[in-house]
């Protein structure tokens, strides 16, 4: 794809406009002071707004055709359900007003609160503001704080499964990905050594989610640093928007870094603590590598799917490079020998 091409495709955000963003907030009986910072999202906008008499609120509006309303409103009903449980996050507000479709998605869903909300062509939910620090993964008492709130959040998601959202696996993470790749980005000189290694992984990966069959629950689903914020002693989740269908293991790895022997001490705490309000299979340990194999094929894929909004060559401009496209490669061949490695144990 050509950057001519790129430019002439119109991006989702193109109307979102700081007045329209207001005119939304203040179309559900807020009134704003005109105040308005963006904060970093990618995927969505989502703004800090300032408001008359009262403390800024946190404005989040969804990408323009990635989640149906169905699949959003299973989102804050997740998020519904771990609030009422005492697990510490930032749910949506519960908004007046509504539009037929959106009620009629709720009706679908079966959730009755007015979290999703609409303006014009734009989806939009409202939040309150609560900052926090990133979590100190080398500290292995956090490690253990962590591993409880994990195993408390799945509890409460092994209880149903999501209808509405889709779960994490080798069809859409790896082969969706690797297709679209070859078909739209990878460079000429490099399609050969990148398609041959994208389909041994890929018939890795289908052998290694047949050999290890894992329960598939209700996940976070992207949970890093990030999206948990550390406050008075405790850590809290900020952000449900990836939320799917995985293995309990997917809510964990990504808590993990440094040599091996490390990360089995690590995920050691973190079982430690899962385990103490939720059963942790340790046959999913052989999905780690499995896991993290997924998310940068997904990755990649992700920022190319995304290239013609002109957010993303303005904070990712070393993507889609000749250089970027060779490291990914190695990158690549480096989890491959990672796959046919033993797994993680807990001591």
């Amino acid at each position: 794809m050509t950057d001519t091409e790129q430019s002439e495709q119109p991006h989702p955000y193109q109307a979102l406009t700081p007045d329209r963003v207001l005119d939304a907030i203040e179309s559900t009986g807020l009134l704003t002071d005109l105040r308005i910072t963006p904060l970093n999202s990618y995927e969505n906008r989502v703004y800090q707004v300032g408001i008359e008499d009262g403390e800024p609120i946190i404005a989040k509006f969804y990408r323009p055709g990635r989640w149906s309303d169905e699949a959003i409103l299973e989102e804050h009903q997740f998020s519904k359900e771990l609030a009422e449980a005492d697990i510490p996050l930032v749910p949506p507000m519960v908004m007046p007003g509504n539009t037929p479709a959106l009620a009629n998605a709720a009706t679908t869903v079966g959730y009755s609160d007015n979290t999703l909300l609409m303006h014009g062509e734009y989806r939009f939910s409202l939040f309150k503001r609560r900052g926090g620090r990133a979590p100190e993964l080398e500290d292995m008492d956090c490690l253990l704080m962590l591993g409880r709130l994990m195993g408390r959040m799945h509890a409460i998601g092994a209880q149903r499964p999501f209808a509405h959202r889709p779960s994490i696996d080798v069809a859409s993470y790896a082969r969706d990905s690797f297709t679209y790749i070859c078909e739209h980005f990878i460079p000429a000189d490099l399609y050969r050594a990148y398609s041959t290694l994208g389909e041994d992984l890929i018939a890795r990966l289908q052998t290694i989610f047949a050999d290890n069959p894992a329960k598939q629950q209700r996940v976070h689903g992207d949970c890093h640093v990030g999206n948990i914020l550390w406050r008075d002693q405790d850590p809290h989740f900020v952000d449900l928007d990836d939320c799917r269908m995985a293995p309990a293991v997917q809510d964990l790895w990504l808590f993990l870094f440094g040599e091996r022997q490390f990360q089995s001490a690590q995920i050691g705490e973190l079982v430690e603590g899962y385990n103490e309000f939720y059963h942790f299979d340790p046959r999913e340990l052989h999905l780690i590598e499995a896991l993290r194999t997924l998310r940068i094929m997904n990755y990649s894929a992700w920022l190319a799917r995304r290239w013609s909004d002109p957010a993303f060559p303005h904070n990712f401009p070393w993507f889609n490079t000749a250089r970027y496209w060779s490291e990914h490669i190695l990158q690549l061949r480096e989890q491959w020998a990672l796959l046919n490695e033993p797994s993680l144990r807990l001591f």
